[in-house]
């Protein structure tokens, strides 16, 4: 896939076919994803790919700690509050995905329900979970944890599968370690559910934005 086309297409996916993905394509995936770039080549980054029993243990445990209300604590804290300008670009998304599913603002059942489903990981086949050491710095260790995160994304959409980029699957790491055999000195920083979209679902078809290009850059000559 040309590289521009795939940067502009690729998108999170929401719902995804009953249809598992062969190991040797996540192999080749991650294979090729390791030559993404790091500071000073440490490549701190480390992944858990969880399939089969061991994911479906691990959906059921975090869908249920999230219908239960049990509060969140992940490694990597999430912020409390976005400053305005931001905090609007989330409600605007927000309204834009329930639109899609035509779900009414006030109907907090059904957006409830949406939410949980991120705690089930969509239902993907396959969850790729980025951890860092915890002796490393979090700000380097966790840009080139995203760099490499991003390029696991385009690659994946590159053989026609989908991926969603997701906190709800690291919102309970003490699951995620128990299920994963992921060490304690390690940080766990985010969650991506892999595997075929489904065409037909709204939610992987509504319109996204972005802001103007003026918006985010300053030319400076």
């Amino acid at each position: 896939m040309e590289l521009v086309k795939a940067v502009k297409e690729r998108r999170s996916v929401r719902r995804f076919i009953p249809r598992e993905i062969p190991q040797e394509i996540i192999r080749d995936i991650m294979e090729t994803a390791r030559w993404s770039p790091s500071w000073a080549n440490t490549q701190a980054w480390e992944f858990y790919v969880i399939t089969g029993n061991a994911l479906e243990r691990f959906r059921k445990a975090n869908h249920e700690k999230c219908l239960k209300g049990e509060t969140p604590s992940p490694d990597i804290a999430m912020p409390d509050k976005w400053p305005e300008k931001w905090n609007q670009r989330y409600m605007n998304f927000a309204a834009t995905l329930f639109d899609s599913l035509s779900i009414a603002r006030n109907d907090m059942e059904a957006r409830n329900k949406v939410y949980a489903e991120m705690f089930n990981i969509f239902n993907a086949p396959c969850l790729i979970v980025a951890c860092i050491d915890k002796g490393l710095s979090p700000a380097y260790a966790m840009l080139d944890a995203g760099l490499i995160v991003q390029t696991i994304g385009l690659l994946a959409h590159d053989r026609g599968l989908g991926t969603c980029i997701e906190a709800c699957a690291v919102m309970y790491p003490r699951l995620l370690k128990d299920v994963a055999g992921i060490p304690d000195e390690k940080n766990v920083v985010i969650g991506m559910a892999l595997g075929y979209p489904d065409p037909d679902a709204p939610i992987n078809t509504f319109t996204r934005e972005r802001v103007n290009l003026d918006e985010m850059v300053t030319w400076v000559r």
